[in-house]
């Protein structure tokens, strides 16, 4: 059979146009949209054709054709509508086992911050506006007392991230000053953003002490002169140094300043309100311990391990965070409603000690035991082998329970294992990777492990309803890959 007899059996668009199928399409969408899309059907459809004709397969190139009917086109239409209406930032599941996974969005919310943010998506809000007087407020009053009240602060503010916090503080205490840290703080922070960076588009110069390993209170003071605006000290949460080191705490270091009249400025990164050995994690500084350390300023992030929102949350002294309100740049790094409305339900469950881990989405899956770990992970097992038995009768499947290790993730402890249970599905005769590439595609998304030729589910990190998007993805993937 000749190319053009096979490319003539194409349709043209308006016979597409007049089928039922098309006409149901348009009344839920609208006829320019679907006309746009049966030309990119259609010329896809062709371009597919005119590659095979072009390798010289003839025969694929006929089943190709026999496939290329109106009704077959127009499923090819009625999906590409669907993909197309999907939000780009599409709901996933998250079989990692990273809890704090940036690629995925980080923290989940809780079910009270969620509502919180419905409301301020759907009614007008108190958000810059006096109840007393009428006139206008502060968007930050109602933030700054839960944050107080958690941390012991004498003052705090909320701005767009931690690396904002820290640019804001720096190009308001110490812009055109000297502002002096350690070699073994410099640190690089997610996306190759570093503290270096970030101190001189804060118009501040910088001033190393000590070695990559080891610095004294001496180093500091050595390097004090008359344009030291502040001492800055940097929490490493996303890396360690260990062996043969020697650091300054925060209480010399604030003894230092208080000596020479300087401003201390704690960066905490990953910030946490609890002790986070009840999670079997090493020790992490808490940000009410930074305070009544004597710290002057505390910076830290929303989300991660805390579970809220993204947000650079600031508490400190009334009088810095005077001066870093009133500077320009608090306008162009302030955060909306919507992430205010979300901190503040996070927040607010922090007023709950004992309720705060059941109900922090990222503290719930850092406290998951052994025993519920291993029934949600046979649960699991059993639905993909149902799944997969009711698709093939295959043997090249196994399906089983293992040990394995989750991470906490965000840039959080590094050196921390979290002991989890794993699903892990082996597929002798098929292509693992071809599978995991599938569901991630499908819709939701499922984003997995690979390791030794296996697709590991970590159910450390399912939600409610996860183990049904999972086979679900399995289900359509399978034939997919076999035909």
């Amino acid at each position: 059979m000749d190319k053009n007899k096979l490319l003539r059996r194409l349709p043209a668009v308006n016979d597409l146009l007049e089928e039922e199928t098309a006409e149901q399409l348009i009344a839920e969408h609208n006829r320019e949209l679907v006309v746009k899309e049966i030309r990119r059907v259609l010329d896809e459809a062709r371009s597919e054709m005119l590659g095979l004709l072009a390798e010289g397969d003839l025969e694929r190139a006929e089943k190709l054709s026999s496939k290329l009917s109106p009704a077959n086109l127009l499923k090819r239409l009625e999906r590409a509508l669907q993909e197309k209406m999907r939000p780009n930032l599409a709901p996933a599941v998250n079989a990692t086992g990273v809890i704090v996974h940036t690629n995925l969005g980080r923290s989940l919310l809780s079910q009270r911050a969620r509502e919180m943010v419905e409301m301020a998506g759907s009614h007008y809000t108190t958000l810059e506006i006096d109840r007393q007087t009428g006139e206008r407020g502060s968007r930050y009053d109602n933030i700054e007392e839960l944050l107080c009240e958690l941390t012991g602060a004498e003052a705090a503010f909320v701005v767009n991230n931690n690396a904002a916090a820290v640019l804001l503080a720096l190009s308001a205490l110490a812009a055109g000053q000297e502002v002096i840290i350690s070699r073994g703080e410099l640190i690089e922070i997610g996306g190759s953003f570093r503290i270096p960076d970030v101190m001189k588009q804060g118009g501040a110069r910088l001033v190393e002490v000590g070695t990559t390993n080891k610095v004294y209170a001496e180093d500091y003071e050595e390097a004090i002169t008359e344009e030291t605006a502040l001492l800055l000290k940097v929490h490493t949460s996303n890396y360690r140094v260990v062996g043969f080191t020697r650091d300054v705490d925060l209480e010399e270091l604030v003894e230092v300043g208080r000596k020479h009249d300087l401003p201390v400025l704690d960066d905490l990164g990953s910030g946490v309100f609890l002790n986070m050995e009840e999670f079997g994690l090493q020790p992490e500084p808490t940000a009410a311990e930074r305070v009544a350390a004597g710290a002057d300023i505390v910076t830290f992030s929303g989300d991660k391990i805390l579970g809220g929102p993204q947000a650079g949350i600031i508490v400190g002294k009334s009088d810095y965070i005077a001066r870093l309100k009133k500077h320009p740049l608090t306008r162009a790094v302030r955060v909306d409603k919507y992430t205010l409305a979300a901190l503040e339900g996070t927040l607010k469950a922090y007023l709950d000690p004992e309720g705060v881990i059941e109900e922090i989405p990222t503290l719930k899956m850092l406290s998951l035991g052994d025993a519920e770990l291993r029934e949600r992970a046979e649960d699991l097992k059993q639905s993909i082998k149902q799944s997969i038995n009711n698709l093939l009768s295959d043997e090249g499947f196994s399906v089983e329970v293992e040990k394995d290790i989750s991470r906490v993730g965000g840039g959080a402890y590094p050196l921390s294992e979290l002991p989890t249970r794993i699903v892990s599905l082996r597929w002798s005769a098929g292509e693992i990777d071809r599978l995991a590439a599938a569901i991630r595609t499908s819709y939701p998304p499922v984003f997995t492990r690979l390791a030794d030729d296996r697709i590991i589910f970590d159910v450390r990190t399912l939600q409610s309803g996860d183990e049904k998007i999972i086979c679900r993805a399995l289900e359509l993937a399978l034939p997919e890959i076999l035909n």
